[in-house]
């Protein structure tokens, strides 16, 4: 029986090989073939990123407009009726795409509960009945806990066949949280794929690289390569239990020790957690990373490998890195440096030490973000 380690080398291989590029949807507890190193991603002309849902609501933030970038935000009050936006912890986003004449939209998570989704989505106008298709990063409770109440009561809204891009087997795990005296509780309810498929959602793997309607594409799993570890979370639990669950037996090359088999929670790596990329013109790739527990400098790379594009105009999304240590967000900080984004949307879960970091070390390129935020990227 093999040790986690060979799932990290399975990782690390996969970015050397490249992962499988997928055209169309790939129906989940299927596993793709090893295809070519790099892919041409679509290009897009715009790409416009809404913030639904993230952890606050900084009504005094202002917006503003420079080449390629227009910034706008969500002041007080944002309706009548004593009505607002209200923020918690976890994010959503909407997605809207251009090329052309044509456009795509995508919802991206869908924070923690389904209340302040709900509300959200009505201030904000959001069109549910164009919506293109669905995507989570990964399955963590403050990413898709606004998910299922959302559908059982908006489903009716929405086009009919939508597919919901999952990123991996790995999202319908089980996580739980680690207490102070040894005992684990359960961190959310996993997501139920036979309800989903009865709601007429469609889960898609993109364990491997998934372009996304012409428009968008999925990284496929992060191969770990840098200094960049995933910092301390949740815990997980493989395997089923009355239907719920994941199957290790979906992990392509990956084994798995007695311990994991048997359902013994293990510290969570978020195997399958993966980014949802545009490719904007030439002005390069936005990357969205929504949490970036495989890490910001392997997604970024990762990206760059298998699309060949090298310039990253825009890294946008959680960071994870509120609990990093100082010495750590330094390195990280050192090597983003190296890669030279445009610009850097921290949100969510990056932690007020990143955005004073960058405040300091990259401030042309910080853009704040907050719950209603709303910013147009044009080639």
């Amino acid at each position: 029986m093999s040790t986690p380690s060979d799932r990290r080398g399975f990782l690390m291989r996969a970015s050397a090989l490249g992962g499988s590029l997928l055209t169309s949807a790939w129906p989940l507890g299927c596993l793709a073939e090893a295809a070519p190193v790099r892919f041409d991603p679509p290009v897009i002309d715009e790409l416009t990123v809404r913030e639904i849902t993230d952890n606050s609501h900084d009504i005094f933030l202002r917006g503003s407009e420079s080449p390629g970038l227009a910034i706008q935000r969500v002041g007080f009050p944002a309706a009548p009726q004593g009505k607002t936006l209200e923020s918690e912890w976890g994010l959503a986003l909407h997605l809207e795409s251009r090329r052309g004449t044509e456009r795509r939209r995508y919802l991206l998570d869908f924070g923690f509960t389904p209340d302040v989704y709900a509300n959200n989505l009505e201030l904000m106008k959001i069109d549910l009945s164009v919506v293109d298709g669905l995507i989570i990063s990964h399955g963590h409770y403050d990413h898709v806990g606004g998910l299922m109440g959302f559908l059982e009561t908006q489903r009716g809204k929405m086009p009919k066949g939508l597919r919901l891009y999952t990123g991996g087997e790995d999202n319908f795990c089980r996580r739980l949280t680690h207490n102070a005296d040894g005992s684990f509780s359960n961190f959310g309810v996993p997501l139920d794929r036979r309800r989903l498929r009865a709601l007429d959602i469609d889960p898609v793997l993109s364990q491997t690289p998934i372009v996304i309607d012409g428009h968008a594409f999925t990284s496929g799993a992060v191969p770990r390569t840098s200094l960049e570890h995933v910092l301390p979370n949740t815990w997980v639990s493989f395997g089923t239990q009355d239907g719920v669950g994941c199957d290790p037996n979906s992990y392509s090359n990956q084994h798995f020790t007695a311990d994991e088999l048997s359902g013994k929670p293990q510290p969570d790596q978020h195997w399958h957690e993966h980014a949802t990329c545009f490719n904007l013109g030439d002005r390069g790739l936005v990357v969205i990373s929504s949490c970036g527990h495989a890490g910001i400098i392997n997604t970024l790379r990762h990206v760059r490998d298998i699309t060949g594009v090298t310039k990253i105009y825009a890294l946008v999304g959680g960071f994870h890195l509120a609990p990093a240590p100082d010495d750590y967000l330094r390195q990280v900080m050192a090597e983003l440096k190296k890669l030279d984004p445009e610009h850097v949307l921290p949100m969510h879960c990056s932690g007020q030490n990143f955005i004073d970091l960058a405040k300091q070390e990259i401030p042309e390129k910080l853009v704040l973000c907050g719950t209603g935020s709303s910013f147009a990227f044009k080639a």
